[in-house]
């Protein structure tokens, strides 16, 4: 009878001790399972897509043995947060941060567990991070939905060399796109365009101020910025009426109230995003090593808009496809 107590008792410690030493390295269970936490900013297309491509790597590597906690939060930072800290209190493997409030969140809320960005324009920027390099360090990676800003003011001189007017139009909470209108500008003013910031503090205010942007503008830019791309409907209605054309910084704005814009796939960002985090959850990467990687870029059109508001498209351009 001691010999089994001994037995059991000597059991129960060596599971105790292995559960103590898993849990500072990892959160997968013996079956080799893991559960991902995502955290989306808002629904719209290009985020829907990233987290879609992300998804869609890691379940073709681990097929049922991963499991998503996909959780939106309504393009609410503070929501956000709530968000990140209930992952981190259920202690998932990884976290999913499409865009860049969700990944200020998961940066303020752990520096134990692998935080992958998606959909995030300057890490360096959404991180204060001084002299960024490229790589984030810590608990930190990701990719980045940057087109080349001094290629999309090119793009403007290319389609509107007339113009002598840009408004730039952004959410002042959204700090990439601060950032964005702030290189965009200077890029503007060196071709010679006469350039005024519009920015708006949240959808409320949006129609508003882009009303104002229109009145005073030839031409719109506006950049990859989660509040336009949610609410494109009412830019489209202040801007197509007024035949006031839109330079767009991704395809999904682009696709519903722009006329050109240098394209990304945010489906093959979030897709190469999911191949970062396959690394880190089979052990073969180590995040703090790994550098933030970027997307290509395609020029492309919006050929309804243009037609509507007699353009020429020049060579080069794409067409978007239509949504089926």
């Amino acid at each position: 009878m001691k010999k089994k107590l001994l037995a059991v008792l000597l059991a129960g410690a060596m599971v105790l001790g292995l559960s103590a030493c898993g849990s500072g390295e990892s959160n997968a269970t013996a079956e080799g399972t893991y559960t991902v936490g995502i955290c989306q900013l808002v629904e719209h297309e290009a985020l829907d897509a990233a987290t879609q491509g992300f998804q869609d790597a890691l379940t073709e590597e681990f097929g049922d043995k991963v499991a998503f906690d996909v959780q939106n939060a309504q393009n609410d930072s503070n929501t956000c947060s709530t968000i990140i800290n209930g992952f981190v209190s259920s202690g998932v493997d990884l976290i999913l941060a499409n865009a860049t409030p969700s990944l200020q969140a998961a940066a303020a809320g752990t520096s134990d567990i692998p935080i992958l960005g998606t959909s995030v324009t300057e890490y360096g920027v959404a991180l204060e991070i001084d002299d960024f390099n490229g790589t984030v360090g810590g608990n930190i990676s990701g990719t980045s939905d940057l087109a080349p800003l001094d290629e999309q003011a090119a793009m403007v001189k290319e389609w509107f060399p007339d113009a002598k007017n840009v408004g730039l139009l952004y959410c002042s909470a959204e700090a990439n796109s601060k950032y964005q209108v702030d290189v965009v500008k200077a890029e503007l003013e060196k071709l010679g365009y006469t350039c005024e910031m519009y920015a708006f503090s949240d959808s409320n205010d949006l129609s508003a101020v882009c009303t104002s942007a229109v009145a005073a503008s030839d031409v719109i830019y506006v950049p990859t910025d989660n509040t336009v791309a949610a609410n494109t409907g009412i830019v489209d209605n202040i801007c197509r009426p007024k035949k006031v054309p839109v330079i767009a910084g991704e395809e999904g704005i682009c696709a519903d109230c722009g006329v050109a814009t240098l394209s990304i796939s945010y489906y093959d960002l979030g897709y190469t995003t999911g191949q970062m985090a396959v690394k880190i959850l089979n052990g073969e990467s180590d995040i703090a090593s790994m550098p933030i990687e970027y997307a290509d870029v395609t020029k492309k059109y919006n050929k309804a808009i243009c037609d509507e508001l007699g353009l020429t498209v020049p060579e080069g351009y794409e067409a978007i496809e239509a949504a089926k």
